[in-house]
């Protein structure tokens, strides 16, 4: 069963009709009550007048994360602040928060958003779902819950971390779907693993895992670790949070809400609009945001969205899964690498766990740059013998060079001596200061 037909499996031409009137009345809006992007648009000689067509969306200028920065707390604010019912937000290197304010109309759009999320993954009002999401200004937890309340199931609200107490609930109550991140699911399994427990026998059937790129293969061994089915789920706390795309019972690609979120793939370098198919960064336009709507939002993902028809029934448009952010990407020595590909390249080997960390650094010397990749060895294949660790990681560096095409010095380290996060993992260390 799908969620909400009359929006999912909506026609194409229905769907761009009201994408436009949306579209329309989102520029209008905002250059009426939003002076940040009235000063936008006006430097960029465009009016609300010149959105004729939903194509006309590529005269609009971008919007970035330093601007979202820049009008902290409340400069995107596009209706009373008496409206705004909740707020979450993230903050980055610079520790300036990005503020996302919701207006009650902004949480039933994202509890709708994480209801067809949810059922995506097979979920429906019966089931209980055990959020392992972190609680809090983070999207994540909150997200879930919503959506989960909007289903109408039960929902165990544990948030993340705990790891003893995430599995005795999962026993204890049944729990039918769980949703955290990639890599604390692999943390969590592992942790049963040790305390003796078959998380196999479980009523788990689905997982919803997202907030970090995350490979095929690490879903295989998640999949195979847990016995359930694992989905890719997508959303920014910029825009909203979880909820703005889902993989479905196909599991080739995430739907996205374009209801409420409208998709764009850009070359990054030149900011042109590509057509379907072809790779570049991923912008979104939240044409029903009430409470800080944005327009074109440079998200720094990095995807395409698949022209073909799923075979699910629903005709929402939908991006391939990740290969990364722009601003997660490695230049080392002139070779592009996405942390998401060593891990992708690492799963297939024997004998490694899918923990691992780059260390970059630039030679004071030479001033060339030089990556550390320290990986895990698991249990059974760490070995005081020289001649057999070697062998590994010899295997590991031809790997990377054929596969990736470059030379990074590998360092086999003991198992558990990586750091385990309860959130999104920590893969790269650039101590470059570029």
């Amino acid at each position: 069963m799908i969620w909400n037909p009359e929006c999912e499996c909506m026609s194409t031409a229905a769907r761009q009709a009201m994408q436009f009137a949306r579209l329309k009345n989102l520029v209008e809006h905002v250059y009426n009550t939003v002076p940040f992007y009235r000063q936008k648009l006006d430097a960029a000689g465009i009016s609300p007048a010149d959105i004729t067509c939903l194509a006309d969306i590529a005269k609009l200028p971008f919007t970035t994360k330093a601007d979202l920065r820049e009008t902290y707390p409340y400069g995107l604010l596009a209706v009373p602040q008496a409206e705004i019912v909740e707020v979450h937000m993230s903050s980055g290197t610079t520790g300036t928060p990005v503020v996302d304010a919701y207006t009650a109309k902004d949480l039933d759009d994202w509890a709708e958003g994480m209801a067809r999320t949810l059922n995506g993954a097979g979920a429906c009002k019966n089931d209980t779902i055990q959020n392992a999401y972190g609680y809090g200004l983070f999207t994540g937890g909150m997200g879930v819950h919503h959506g989960a309340r909007k289903m109408g199931a039960s929902i165990i609200p544990i948030s993340s971390g705990n790891t003893q107490k995430q599995l005795m609930l999962m026993r204890d109550f049944k729990s039918n779907l769980f949703a955290c991140t990639p890599s604390y699911a692999l943390y969590m399994a592992e942790q049963a693993k040790e305390m003796g427990i078959d998380v196999k026998s479980f009523s788990l059937r689905a997982g919803c895992f997202g907030a970090e790129p995350w490979s095929e293969n690490m879903r295989k061994q998640i999949e195979e670790a847990w016995g359930i089915k694992a989905y890719d789920i997508y959303g920014l706390t910029e825009i909203t949070g979880p909820g703005v795309g889902f993989e479905c019972e196909a599991q080739n690609g995430m739907h996205i809400n374009e209801d409420m979120w409208y998709p764009e793939i850009i070359d990054p370098d030149t900011g042109e609009p590509l057509p379907d198919g072809e790779k570049g960064e991923l912008v979104f336009t939240t044409i029903t945001k009430e409470g800080t709507p944005l327009i074109r939002y440079r998200t720094r993902d990095i995807t395409f969205i698949i022209p073909e028809a799923c075979t699910c029934g629903r005709t929402t448009r939908r991006i391939h899964r990740l290969y990364g952010r722009t601003d997660d990407m490695l230049i080392i020595r002139g070779v592009n690498v996405f942390p998401s590909q060593i891990e992708h390249a690492l799963i297939e080997i024997q004998g490694v766990e899918p923990n691992y960390l780059i260390v970059v650094d630039r030679n004071q010397v030479t001033h060339l740059d030089e990556a550390e990749l320290q990986v895990e060895v698991n249990p059974e294949q760490f070995s005081d013998e020289t001649k057999e660790m070697e062998a590994l990681r010899s295997n590991i560096t031809n790997v990377l060079k054929s596969k990736l095409g470059i030379m990074m010095r590998v360092k086999l380290v003991e198992p558990k001596s990586i750091e385990r996060s309860t959130g999104k993992a920590k893969r790269v260390i650039d101590n470059r200061k570029l």
